[in-house]
């Protein structure tokens, strides 16, 4: 066994003394140690865990590692196997090192782009920026839930200015993709390389920034790059989930940089632009479509721009491959498994189950079974409070739900309502989950 292996099997053992074995078996046990160079470690966990464990269980392994090495140590974690190219982008992502590579998003132009009330400031500051780079708002950050047009404002902005400048020097990247580049030129002992091609951007376009928060060699990097960039009044432009200040693990220096700019942030469309957005991807994909369908469908789909052109493309498919009717009852079928409307409650509540344990990452059998170990019992005390929340069922009720007692059912609301209110972290994993399954329903 190599000196990082034993180093790796004592910061395990430093776990297990903190953690009861359910807790480390469920979240920590899976880590991998991918690579260890100078003062930086590199775990590999799937997706969802890496999340609950940046959010709950970080500061504890950054504090094993410490203990172990006798000096605080840089940890980074990644997905398993995370593909990264040469040029540091992580599959599906792409980006330019001499220009801009936009293939996934082609179409998103300011000329694609529809325009509301909920999107014209971000709107106008994104076509200031395109028109005056490094000059007019420097960072822009743009922010908000996921599916409202932020990854196309930045993509637009990056159109642009290569049409107007065809020789600048464009990166469009995400926030994930940079810590896998930089784990990448750790591992290959390049990192000049990586400063290279990053603090000689001319526009550094960066979609959901706040994944490199609580990671702080990707934090010090992205430091010193937006200082090098702001220093030659290079424009910086990035978006985000939440503004600056609701990044939590976000380094004090980068939140405040981030907030020297502009900071605009886009909201659900209202009903007129939700109408346009329908009638403008029709338009795109040449479907001939009436304006009740229309109205119909922006009438059912309130929250997320992309199921409202998942929406136009899926009734495309029922006309083009089962010749079905340009009407109503088409677009009902084609959103059927979103729509909220006569949506059992039994129904509802499998959703929740679902979305509690995706977030925990654990079986959904699991949280309706009679297990009663410490982990298993909080989650499906989750549930239950989420049940409790989003339907109104009584306590009876929802105690059928899991097969247990109204008892149960007042005692586990207790004990969340307890934790949320000195926990900032579970109040905030609670109020994602109900975000999550009101986007499924609306």
């Amino acid at each position: 066994m190599d000196s990082f292996e034993e180093i790796w099997e004592l910061v395990k053992e430093e776990l297990k003394s903190e953690f009861s074995e359910a807790v480390y078996n469920l979240w920590l046990k899976e880590l991998k140690l991918v690579s260890f160079e100078g003062n930086s470690v590199v775990l590999s966990i799937v997706e969802f865990k890496r999340k609950i464990i940046q959010r709950k269980f970080f500061d504890s392994l950054c504090g094993a590692f410490e203990k172990v090495m006798g000096f605080k140590i840089d940890v980074i974690l990644v997905e398993p196997e995370a593909k990264v190219d040469d040029k540091g982008v992580s599959a599906g992502v792409s980006a330019g090192q001499s220009g801009l590579s936009l293939t996934p998003y082609a179409a998103n132009t300011f000329e694609t782009f529809v325009v509301g009330s909920s999107n014209k400031f971000a709107h106008a500051a994104a076509q200031a920026v395109a028109a005056n780079p490094g000059k007019a708002y420097n960072p822009l950050f743009i922010y908000g839930s996921s599916g409202l047009g932020k990854t196309h404002l930045l993509s637009a902005i990056g159109h642009e200015i290569k049409l107007n400048n065809p020789g600048a020097n464009i990166i469009f990247t995400h926030g994930e993709a940079f810590t896998n580049e930089i784990v990448s030129h750790l591992a290959q002992k390049n990192m000049e390389a990586f400063h290279n091609k990053y603090r000689n951007a001319d526009v550094l376009l960066v979609d959901d920034v706040q994944f490199i928060a609580g990671r702080e060699s990707t934090q010090e990097e992205f430091f010193h790059t937006f200082n090098e960039l702001s220093r030659r009044e290079n424009q910086i432009v990035l978006t985000s989930d939440r503004p600056p200040k609701e990044i939590t693990t976000l380094d004090e220096r980068l939140r405040t940089r981030f907030e020297w700019g502009l900071i605009a942030d886009v909201q659900p469309p209202d009903i007129e632009t939700r109408m346009a957005i329908v009638k403008r991807k029709a338009q795109m994909l040449g479907l001939d479509i009436t304006d009740e369908v229309v109205q119909y469908i922006a009438s059912k789909l309130k929250n997320n721009i992309r199921q409202l052109e998942g929406a136009v493309k899926k009734m495309q498919a029922f006309i083009n491959l089962h010749g079905a009717q340009m009407n109503t009852a088409t677009a009902q079928n084609a959103i059927r498994d979103i729509l909220s409307e006569s949506e059992p409650v039994d129904v509802i509540c499998e959703r929740i189950i679902e979305e509690v344990a995706r977030t925990f990452g654990v079986d959904p059998a699991g949280i309706r079974s009679r297990k009663r170990d410490a982990s298993t019992a909080q989650v499906r005390r989750v549930a239950i409070y989420v049940i409790s929340e989003m339907t109104g069922l009584s306590t009876e009720a929802i105690g059928g739900e899991f097969g247990r007692d109204h008892s149960t059912v007042i005692y586990s609301l207790s004990v969340i309502k307890k934790e949320m209110a000195r926990n900032s972290s579970l109040r905030a994993t609670i109020n994602d989950i109900i975000k999550n399954v009101e986007k499924l329903k609306s």
